[in-house]
């Protein structure tokens, strides 16, 4: 069973995610709700996950700043940014991230690119 952990500061989004991802057979390891947090959760993980689900716009930190931090704490990291912004997806896309339309919301786009991203061995890139 592959494992992710769930970076949302949205709770609805948040068990959404939690929902369609149990269902689907993915393991939920962790949950966050801001950039900080999903870095010390994941500093905290004994077992990294296989996969990061990792909202954009968040208090604190956003998902690019906490993404580029989990990458320097493990380069292998898989990680998926859930975004709206087209500028966001190019930044996310030029450091090696799968990037996830996250409007309109579509399941089938999230469960595909959570799998692409397990498939795929991570992409180095310069951060």
């Amino acid at each position: 069973m592959n494992s992710v952990l769930i970076v949302e500061d949205e709770l609805s989004l948040q068990e959404l995610y939690e929902l369609i991802l149990s269902i689907n057979g993915f393991k939920i390891v962790g949950k966050a709700s801001n950039g900080y947090e999903a870095v010390e959760v994941y500093k905290s993980l004994s077992i990294k996950p296989d996969v990061v689900i990792m909202d954009h716009r968040m208090p604190i930190k956003t998902g690019l700043e906490a993404t580029k931090e989990i990458m320097q704490i493990d380069p292998q990291a898989r990680i998926i940014i859930a975004t709206a912004d087209e500028e966001i997806e190019k930044m996310a896309r030029s450091m090696g991230i799968i990037s996830f339309k996250s409007k309109p919301f579509s399941n089938d786009r999230l469960i595909n690119n959570i799998r692409k991203a397990i498939n795929n061995p991570p992409v180095q890139a310069n951060i």
